[in-house]
């Protein structure tokens, strides 16, 4: 990584004088491989190395829940329960993310679905040599994915269908993000960074009162390369696209953002999608129902909703915005 060229997606990792302070704070930050991705947490106004170590132990322990693939995991233990079971009690962060993945699918016409877990599982963008699976099997994995198979009352799981498992995999680290933020402003954090790859909240702004510059990255291009940097204040900055895990194939683009229709990633002309937001589990929901609908549609989608902004870029590198969205650009882009 270039020397001055490291904006953590965030800049601002000099030392920063509190007004009417003569005592320099300096960030710290710790990081650590979860959730499949670097997790980093930056603080700008405590020094207090105790509350990153419970910041991350309290990620790892969210990602032992929710993970479809750690078999330990409450998720892992829903998707492999006994073929005759119907119905299962879940925890209330199962319930609240089961919840809103069901709105999100409402706003999406299906278009984001949590019951993918059968076509995620069939492909593998994590491979050393992934591979496009055969037809039939993407079809009949296809065939088990429908939202509306789940029946949620209370804290009370039903399953229509024994074939339905679920997979978080696309609202996760939106969740965990905020219930990090959570925990930072009880412990009286004031001005922080959470970056779950791809998902950074703000908690506040910086201790002078400036805003953390998040860069935008260039689809398919260096980390460090952005394509628009933004000014932001206690918001949420997710984007997903198409160049994050993905592999080529005669000439065609697999990536991870699969079509529930039929088992195929989403061609439609878009390359990423970012949200911002309030909350950041909206930004990741928001990010993947938005891309399902295509440019013009997610579009509609992001400016029927209160707070939230999205900007889109297409295969021709083009950057589109919703009602609003301009506003968080830094001066001069």
């Amino acid at each position: 990584m270039k020397k001055g060229k490291k904006m953590l997606f965030i800049a601002g990792l000099a030392a920063i004088l509190l007004s009417g302070c003569q005592r320099k704070i300096e960030p710290i930050t710790k990081s650590g491989f979860m959730l499949n991705t670097f997790v980093t947490v930056t603080i700008y106004d405590k020094d207090d190395p105790e509350i990153l170590d419970d910041c991350l132990d309290l990620c790892r322990s969210y990602e032992n829940m929710l993970s479809r693939t750690l078999k330990e995991s409450e998720v892992y233990q829903i998707n492999n329960r006994p073929a005759n079971q119907q119905t299962v009690t879940v925890s209330d962060d199962v319930r609240n993310l089961i919840s809103m993945s069901q709105h999100y699918s409402e706003l999406s016409d299906g278009g984001f679905d949590i019951t993918i877990e059968p076509l995620s599982s069939l492909w593998n963008f994590t491979s050393q040599k992934p591979v496009v699976p055969p037809d039939h099997e993407i079809q009949k994995a296809a065939a088990k994915v429908d939202y509306r198979n789940l029946k949620l009352e209370g804290n009370t799981l039903t399953f229509l269908s024994p074939d339905t498992a679920i997979d978080f995999g696309a609202v996760a680290k939106g969740y965990i993000a905020d219930r990090l933020k959570e925990y930072l402003v009880k412990e009286g954090v004031k001005s922080a960074v959470i970056n779950l790859g791809g998902n950074v909240l703000c908690v506040g702004e910086k201790p002078d009162g400036e805003p953390f510059k998040i860069g935008l990255q260039k689809p398919f291009a260096d980390r460090n390369e952005t394509i628009e940097t933004f000014q932001i204040k206690d918001l949420s900055v997710v984007s997903s696209g198409v160049y994050e895990r993905h592999f080529i194939k005669d000439g065609t683009n697999y990536h991870h953002l699969l079509n529930p229709a039929d088992g195929y990633p989403f061609q439609n002309g878009l390359v990423s999608v970012t949200i911002l937001s309030k909350e950041s589990t909206d930004g990741d929901g928001l990010t993947t129902a938005c891309f399902s609908l295509g440019l013009e549609k997610g579009l509609q989608l992001a400016n029927s909703l209160d707070d939230i902004y999205g900007i889109f870029i297409t295969d021709d590198y083009e950057v589109y915005y919703s009602d609003g969205a301009k506003q968080f650009l830094e001066a001069g882009h």
